[in-house]
């Protein structure tokens, strides 16, 4: 299914910033939903003078009228006059009579969904909320609050005051809906209605009268206590002043607010303010910064503890007196000191995830270090990206290239100065790797038997399930000809992609 953005955009009618505010709107589309207990739809214009719909909310605590999702469809005959009147007059468009859709009799509101510009306002889409008459009930006390506050912010839609571009983007996890707590505000902060959920909230919390008629300004204060370290924005948000979210903590129990001020005209008319119960949740938020920054820290002591044994096998090579342990020793070295590499980056960040295109800068340093110290001259060079890997792909990975570059600078280039070319791509199911080199190409045409060679077979074979193929360059045309190519190809079917 396309995204908002795509749909949009496909319809050439709408610019980056129309884009960005139908984004916002459509954030909160549940919010408005469940407000109006009906089905939430935007509509963008087409080239066409038609609609398309680009977003649909379906109501929590009511009955759909969409069982099907109609996102990417036109909009149906008996609705596209009505939308297009709430479209070109840049006004709330309501239904004569109950209209019928799939035997359901129905109410439908276009509102148009306008933005500022200058002294006027400008329709960059319709909304249409579409009520189910099917399933009327004698309304509540909540109900008639929660369509009257539905009714105001269907009337800041339309005069280009909500969503409020000063609110803060991207809700943290956990943010209060509708159901969680309702709580209306009049002009001065005072509380006008509380709903149940929003009462047992504010009674968790230490607070045991009524809401109504308390200003919840200072309801708040008398709940806090005198030492707790208060959100300096907490005070506008519960007077309703500005659209902001913060948390209340008291009694060990956690309350998460949002205030989206109602204005009529430009002018401040009151305030709702959404709560929620969240200390559970915000518990296994901290559970879970622990347990990140214990992995950390174990990859960091890792990473140190690889590092000495790095040391102490550079140290106990250069007190050797034979060539042949000394050249072990310092590729031992070598091995280690890679896998040390992911590590390293592994204790820098919060997932278990790593940007393995630095990962291989720093092993290609690593392998610099053996070519001077075989009076190796070579030129390195990486294209295309490797991307982000998790860390159980990228520590094989690691290793098995270390030993692969380092083998065409011992071997391949042997003493001499050539170039050493890493080309790596990738798509969605997976990734291959080519590293060439202007040396002497395998002897014999056979690949060798050594340690290194087994390591390399073991990582990509057996650990990541791919292939591996070492060939001599047969490019005349090209400084590579004679030279030696290895292909790595690793399957990335078991990468979890969000």
């Amino acid at each position: 299914m396309s995204t908002l953005s795509d749909l949009v955009s496909a319809q050439g009618r709408s610019s980056e910033s129309d884009i960005e505010w139908l984004h916002r709107l459509a954030g909160d589309g549940q919010l408005l939903a469940d407000l109006a207990s009906a089905d939430i739809v935007v509509w963008a214009p087409t080239a066409d003078d038609s609609y398309v719909a680009v977003a649909h909310t379906r109501p929590g605590g009511a009955a759909t009228l969409f069982y099907r999702d109609i996102v990417g469809g036109r909009v149906r005959p008996q609705w596209q006059a009505q939308v297009r009147e709430a479209f070109q007059s840049v006004r709330i468009v309501d239904s004569s009579s109950p209209e019928w859709f799939e035997e359901t009799p129905t109410r439908v509101r276009a509102v148009p969904i306008a933005i500022r510009e200058g002294e006027g306002l400008r329709a960059i889409a319709v909304l249409t909320r579409h009520t189910n008459l099917g399933d009327v009930r004698t309304p509540s006390r909540q109900q008639i609050t929660f369509n009257e506050c539905a009714d105001d912010l269907f009337r800041m839609i339309a005069t280009g005051d909500f969503p409020d571009l000063s609110a803060p983007t991207g809700p943290r996890r956990g943010a209060p809906r509708a159901a969680d707590g309702l709580i209306r505000l009049d002009v001065d902060g005072v509380v006008t209605f509380a709903s149940p959920n929003a009462l047992s909230a504010f009674n968790r919390i230490g607070f045991a009268e009524e809401l109504e008629g308390e200003a919840l300004a200072d309801v708040t204060s008398q709940i806090l206590p005198a030492s707790h370290d208060t959100d300096e924005r907490l005070p506008i948000l519960v007077s309703g002043r500005a659209p902001w979210r913060s948390d209340v903590e008291a009694r060990g129990v956690t309350v998460s607010l949002r205030a989206i001020p109602l204005k009529e005209h430009g002018h401040r008319t009151g305030a709702i303010v959404l709560c929620r119960d969240v200390s559970e949740l915000r518990s296994q938020e901290q559970e879970l910064i622990t347990k990140d920054a214990t992995i950390r820290e174990i990859h960091h002591r890792v990473k140190n503890n690889l590092q000495t044994v790095a040391s102490l096998l550079r140290i106990q090579s250069r007190r050797t007196s034979s060539d042949e342990a000394r050249e072990s020793l310092l590729q031992a070295m070598q091995r280690v000191a890679a896998i040390a590499v992911v590590h390293d980056t592994l204790s820098e960040g919060l997932a278990q995830n790593v940007d393995f295109d630095e990962v291989f800068a720093r092993v290609l340093r690593l392998v610099a270090e053996v070519a001077a110290a075989q009076n190796t001259v070579a030129h390195t060079r990486t294209e295309g990206r490797f991307g982000t890997l998790p860390s159980q792909y990228a520590t094989p990975l690691a290793l098995a290239l270390t030993e692969i570059v380092t083998n065409a600078v011992e071997h391949g280039l042997a003493g001499r100065e050539g170039d050493v070319q890493i080309v790596a791509d990738r798509d969605e199911s997976r990734l291959e790797v080519r590293v060439r080199d202007t040396g002497s190409g395998l002897p014999d045409g056979q690949v060798g038997r050594g340690l290194g060679t087994q390591i390399v077979r073991t990582l990509i074979q057996g650990e990541l399930s791919g292939t591996i193929d070492w060939k001599t360059i047969d490019a005349p045309d090209t400084p590579f000809h004679g030279g030696t190519e290895v292909v790595i190809t690793v399957p990335l079917r078991w990468i979890v992609r969000s």
